[in-house]
């Protein structure tokens, strides 16, 4: 959508291009906006047996190629794939990152409720794994996440009973949706104490995050700001993990990305 230079978006875990509408709308005034459905979701192809997040880094530089695209923004679990293209893909000039779930060898805090979603995975329990997923990244303040698990749980198997029937062609199921988070937590997992590699990193990278976040998200961004050479960080007052998404405040996190993409 839009028209002007060339901008990715990628979603991040159980999120698709449809979560990206209002952020693409905005940019568009600036930008050409593609926004990527990554694998496992709407017509997009499944997830691989092998996949490994270096197949994220590759289907990436598919579309970059494809859109002649040199600027990305990803968020939360794409915001990861981007920082890992960062450290290969040539044809990136810039990138620009919300909350990526860069686990710190001395704080695995992002990952203690993976485990509990991977066995509810496992035993088809989606609404649970869900519940499990939504939990594990909620903002401060979230009055849904602050529900019982019970109470949140037989409203997600309504929900995903809702979608099976309503789900709009060319949008990712929500069913669709929670399967993915399998492999961005098999991502996540890749990456574990990748820190240090990332100062070979030499394109300008924009570090956003909201002040609603979960905590264990401002460590990693400062983290990241150490050790990233051409980086800049920006905190976001009133805003959560979901701020670029279409729930959250994504006309504020478009103000950033325009003034950092349009340098």
């Amino acid at each position: 959508m839009g028209d002007g230079p060339a901008l990715v978006l990628i979603p991040g875990g159980m999120q698709a291009a449809q979560n990206f509408m209002m952020l693409g709308a905005t940019l568009s005034k600036s930008f050409s906006v593609y926004i990527l459905n990554r694998r496992g979701r709407s017509l997009s192809g499944p997830y691989r047996d092998d996949h490994s997040i270096q197949r994220e880094v590759e289907d990436l530089d598919t579309v970059l190629q494809a859109t002649g695209a040199h600027d990305v923004f990803g968020l939360s679990a794409g915001a990861l794939i981007s920082l890992k293209a960062a450290l290969t893909l040539q044809s990136l000039h810039r990138i620009a990152l919300y909350e990526p779930p860069l686990v710190l060898n001395d704080d695995r805090s992002p990952m203690e409720w993976m485990p509990r979603y991977e066995k509810e995975f496992a035993e088809g329990n989606l609404a649970a794994a869900m519940v499990t997923g939504m939990k594990g990244i909620a903002d401060s303040g979230d009055w849904f996440t602050s529900l019982p698990r019970f109470a949140m749980t037989n409203l997600m198997r309504l929900a995903i009973q809702s979608d099976r029937r309503n789900v709009k062609i060319g949008d990712a199921s929500l069913e669709g949706l929670i399967r993915s988070l399998h492999f961005d937590l098999r991502n996540v997992a890749e990456m574990v104490g990748a820190l240090e590699t990332f100062r070979a990193v030499e394109i300008d990278v924009l570090l956003l995050g909201g002040v609603r976040s979960p905590a264990y998200f401002a460590p990693i961004l400062s983290a990241l700001k150490t050790v990233l050479p051409r980086s800049r960080r920006v905190t976001l007052p009133g805003v959560g993990h979901m701020g670029p998404d279409d729930v959250g405040k994504p006309e504020r996190v478009a103000e950033e990305l325009r003034l950092f993409f349009a340098r």
